[in-house]
């Protein structure tokens, strides 16, 4: 069953499903969106290709006077196939560009945001200075032509690794805290040039009084992840549906709260269109903190493949010095925005599981066909 403008892969269904989700948690909000014109970097990335899909979709459920969607991507790790071909073209654009390079002159908006950013630390180690200069000069010309433009809103993805490894006095981890962040460490490339972004927003915020709003994503995870990520779910993933061990890095008593896919894009698209100017909220679920190790064994348990758990050194493409916990503290959006995670761990990693065995089975049939 795919809706217009759903994206194209096998398991679209699941990912459509999720959509509906996030749009009727955002009914109220989506008013303010009708007859705008939307900008998102990064459109064709996880988080992006889902807030895409999602406006998309408010214009043909929601929107009596539809919204104008503008993605820019130069798939770097962006996938085309995140693309949408079937829509409207009054409705949606793509445009294959660098953020590093200013953006076209013919490009203008209501709202912009800035998704584009190389979260994964397998891509941010293989592309430093890449992953700095989408953090910075791309903020600068997201924040220039939001000034041009007068935008009601701009939204800059930071990320919950500025706040480091927090001291356990700080945990759940509230906007407040500053952070505990090598600047020359393994991963200041990604940690450093998300603070400096956070920096350029809050002093266009405080010279041109520019409504710019803030998100600190804390590990979101779900259907739609490349199987190629590198990140700890869909490696978890992947391997327990090809029935290979589960690799767990060092001790594996790291933890981390997982938030699914449907409960941060509502969070962000709320921020967007209702949080404060010159706010910053986290995003993410602070209930089911849980450490790799038993991460590794619930995918394990849900798996239809027996796999074991393998606790392995931290392999040289991935970036040495992880924050030993990651909680947020959500009650400022909760209060702000009537914002409550609905999905339980469990039920999202099914889900989740669900989408990648159609994928994995998806390329094992066009494998053989070749």
């Amino acid at each position: 069953m795919k809706e217009k403008g759903a994206h194209t892969d096998p398991h679209a269904d699941i990912i459509q499903d999720d959509i509906l989700t996030i749009a009727n948690a955002l009914y109220e909000e989506a008013g303010a969106l009708e007859g705008s014109s939307v900008l998102i970097t990064g459109g064709a990335g996880f988080l992006g290709s889902y807030m895409v899909a999602t406006l998309l979709h408010l214009n043909t459920t929601r929107l009596r006077r539809p919204c104008t969607v503008t993605v820019v991507d130069n798939f770097i790790t962006g996938s085309k196939k995140n693309v949408i071909t079937d829509v409207d073209k009054k409705q949606f654009r793509f445009v294959e560009h660098d953020i590093r390079k200013p953006l076209p002159k013919d490009i203008t908006a209501d709202y912009i945001i800035h998704a584009a950013g190389l979260a994964s630390p397998f891509y941010y180690r293989k592309y430093p200075l890449e992953t700095i200069e989408v953090a910075v000069q791309g903020t600068k010309h997201c924040l220039e032509l939001a000034r041009e433009n007068k935008v009601k809103g701009l939204l800059y993805f930071s990320s919950s690794e500025i706040y480091g490894d927090p001291h356990p006095d700080f945990i759940p981890t509230p906007e407040e805290y500053w952070g505990n962040v090598s600047p020359i460490g393994p991963r200041a490339c990604y940690d450093e040039s998300k603070r400096l972004g956070e920096t350029l927003c809050m002093t266009y915020f405080q010279l041109y009084d520019l409504a710019v709003k803030i998100v600190r994503p804390f590990n979101v995870y779900g259907p739609g992840m490349k199987t190629n990520d590198y990140r700890v779910v869909p490696t978890f993933m992947t391997k327990a549906l090809k029935g290979e061990a589960l690799p767990v890095h060092d001790t594996g008593m790291q933890t981390r709260t997982f938030c699914y896919i449907t409960d941060a894009v509502t969070g962000f698209l709320k921020v967007l269109i209702a949080g404060s100017r010159g706010g910053v909220y986290n995003v993410g679920t602070c209930d089911e903190e849980i450490s790799m190790t038993d991460l590794a064994r619930l995918i394990a348990r849900i798996s239809p493949a027996s796999v074991p758990v393998e606790c392995i050194a931290y392999p040289e493409s991935y970036p040495a010095g992880e924050p030993r916990r990651r909680c947020p503290d959500i009650s400022k959006i909760c209060r702000e925005l009537t914002y409550r995670p609905r999905v339980d761990l469990e039920t999202g990693m099914k889900r989740t599981l669900a989408w990648f065995q159609g994928i994995l089975e998806e390329e094992a049939r066009e494998t053989r066909t070749r």
